[in-house]
């Protein structure tokens, strides 16, 4: 009897601990996740998979891509591992948004990626035969099935409840100022750049506008890069001495305060319109000036490539790419390291009121 009572008794306790596992597994996790869903819109900064699905020489589901992924797969990031998206949706508790064209009949419940590698803010970028992309009014469009698929299996209550408390990333404009500033690029010859950034920046308003008539409440949108630090923009520098190219820079910068603008006429004009700007554009010089402070080495060539800086040729199968990819803030030409999206990421999540403005990611979820 008394072995009996003793099986009795570990046995209740046993019932007892796992429920209690349970439980503190059931909490642990909903305190994680602190959005019901992520929507992701874009280009390659963020791509996860589209392009896979697109008829455009502007991806990445080949070697050396992916080396640093789980399975050392090619998943059409462009980067050695992970990207920007997937380390912001792990910032809020969500897996990784899915690309949309994976799987186009989904509700994605817990959010979708929408964004493209080659996108632009204009549909005149990345417009070719064979350089396709799905550009800002294309992911925009596609939002708005998933919306409606959303009402359909939630009722309108449900959608509205979820999508007003989800964040709504937008990371889009490096490829338009790239492909102006492109040392082959026609754009200059017709179209000065003032009146380009313009053009960005009324162009992007009304796509704003409009997600935010679907739902949207609470948007993260980074500023445009220093891209005339990037690998490619250095290599094209006249001096050939892989020196920022000034100019790439100064309109970018100029597009950046042009955003930060539109973003306050929002604020002051849209009922419930929420957001944090991320100074990228400062925060990368700050990386780039002080690399040791931030765990990097080599700050001017890309880790994977062909030529000098590694920017002659971009990141193809017979390329070489270096060993130690966690010293590099360029993974290829275009795109970070793993180890600098990472960085980049925290920084949107939790940065200080220096760079994201008014709030941070986790500030503006919070509202």
């Amino acid at each position: 009897m008394m072995g009996f009572a003793c099986s009795h008794r570990k046995m209740n306790f046993l019932i007892v601990f796992l429920s209690f596992s349970f439980f503190l597994s059931c909490c642990s996790f909903s305190e994680a996740q602190k959005v019901p869903a992520m929507y992701v819109f874009g280009d390659s900064l963020v791509d996860v998979g589209n392009n896979d699905h697109i008829d455009s020489i502007i991806r990445a589901d080949f070697p050396h891509n992916g080396v640093d992924y789980p399975g050392r797969k090619a998943t059409g990031r462009f980067s050695n591992g992970n990207n920007s998206a997937d380390f912001i949706a792990e910032k809020v508790g969500l897996p990784t948004p899915p690309p949309y064209l994976s799987d186009k009949n989904n509700v994605f419940l817990k959010g979708v990626s929408f964004a493209s590698g080659g996108a632009g803010i204009l549909n005149s970028t990345n417009n070719g035969v064979i350089s396709k992309a799905l550009h800002l009014s294309d992911q925009v469009r596609l939002f708005s099935t998933v919306q409606q698929k959303l009402v359909n299996q939630l009722g309108a209550a449900a959608a509205k409840q979820q999508l007003s408390k989800s964040p709504f990333l937008i990371l889009i404009g490096s490829n338009d100022l790239i492909n102006y500033f492109n040392s082959d690029s026609k754009h200059p010859k017709t179209t000065p750049p003032q009146q380009f950034v313009d053009q960005m920046i009324a162009t992007l308003k009304p796509y704003l506008q409009q997600l935010h008539g679907l739902g949207a409440r609470k948007f993260v949108i980074p500023a445009v890069p220093a891209i005339g630090c990037m690998p490619l923009l250095r290599h094209q520098h006249p001096n050939k001495t892989g020196e920022c190219l000034d100019g790439a820079n100064y309109w970018a910068n100029k597009y950046n305060q042009g955003l930060q603008s539109m973003l306050q006429s929002l604020k002051s004009s849209l009922n419930d319109f929420n957001y944090s700007y991320f100074d990228t554009y400062n925060y990368l010089l700050t990386i780039i000036q002080n690399p040791s402070t931030y765990g990097f080495k080599e700050v001017k060539a890309a880790c994977c490539g062909l030529g000098r800086l590694n920017a002659e040729i971009p990141c193809t199968p017979i390329s070489i790419y270096c060993s130690n990819r966690s010293d590099y803030i360029f993974w290829d030409r275009y795109h970070p390291t793993e180890a600098a999206a990472s960085v980049l990421a925290s920084a949107v999540f939790s940065g200080s009121k220096q760079y994201a403005n008014p709030v941070n990611l986790n500030q503006l979820i919070s509202l």
